[in-house]
């Protein structure tokens, strides 16, 4: 009984024992299977967190670089900026130097031109100072001869009509006995007396004429000269 007891335990020792060590080598290959699993799962971590550290180094080195780009841009856009502003200072200063110089070569064109003018004005105020005083001088010699012509006129024609008065009183005289002779003398001398009248008028009417054309020759020159020299003040105003 004793003995059936122990071999009925033994057995069943035996059968537990076996599935326990299969149960056991199963486990361990599962875990040794997990353990691979796990092992390549944290070699894949490991290389994707190199993987990340690389990416994220790379992009901090290139936001590094871009920012440095960046600040290289903006220091040289600084140094051209500044360039351009010195060099339109420089023009400024180029032009405003050049206009000065300018306008002083405009100011002495301007006194000279004044000069050449005040010369001009001068020297024909000279020229028609000294015409119209030689013009004033025909006039007057003009105005003289006229009056001694007329007056020589006058003369001869009262001395012809002395001579007609005395020849016609003659002719009268003698004519007492021819009646009919007395016509053709007296039409003779006063066609002469007449024709000499027309004569010394044409004389005088050209003389007239002459004086005229000098008077208005004379006015026409003062008329300029005093044009010249109201110019002459117009420049004056517009230069002072």
């Amino acid at each position: 009984m004793n003995q059936s007891n122990k071999g009925c335990m033994k057995k069943i020792g035996n059968v537990n024992l076996d599935k326990l060590m299969n149960d056991f080598s199963q486990i361990e290959k599962k875990m040794i299977e997990i353990s691979g699993k796990n092992n390549i799962l944290d070699m894949q971590l490991e290389k994707a967190n190199c993987l990340l550290k690389v990416m994220q180094t790379k992009e901090v080195s290139i936001k590094e670089g871009e920012n440095e780009q960046l600040k290289r841009n903006s220091d040289l856009m600084k140094e051209k900026l500044k360039s351009h502003e010195q060099e339109y200072k420089n023009n400024i200063a180029k032009l405003m130097n050049e206009m000065k110089i300018k306008e002083e070569g405009h100011k002495i064109e301007i006194t000279k031109l004044y000069q050449d003018i005040q010369k001009k004005v001068e020297l024909n105020e000279e020229k028609n100072k000294e015409l119209i005083e030689k013009k004033e001088m025909e006039i007057s010699e003009l105005n003289a001869k006229l009056r001694t012509q007329e007056k020589e006129k006058q003369n001869e024609i009262v001395k012809l009509q002395l001579e007609f008065d005395a020849k016609l009183a003659r002719v009268q005289t003698k004519s007492k006995s021819y009646p009919d002779s007395t016509v053709l003398p007296h039409s003779i001398y006063r066609r002469k007396l007449q024709h000499l009248q027309e004569e010394k008028n044409k004389e005088i009417a050209i003389l007239r004429n002459t004086i005229h054309d000098l008077e208005q020759r004379l006015s026409v020159s003062k008329d300029s000269h005093l044009k010249l020299v109201g110019k002459e003040s117009h420049f004056k105003r517009r230069r002072f």
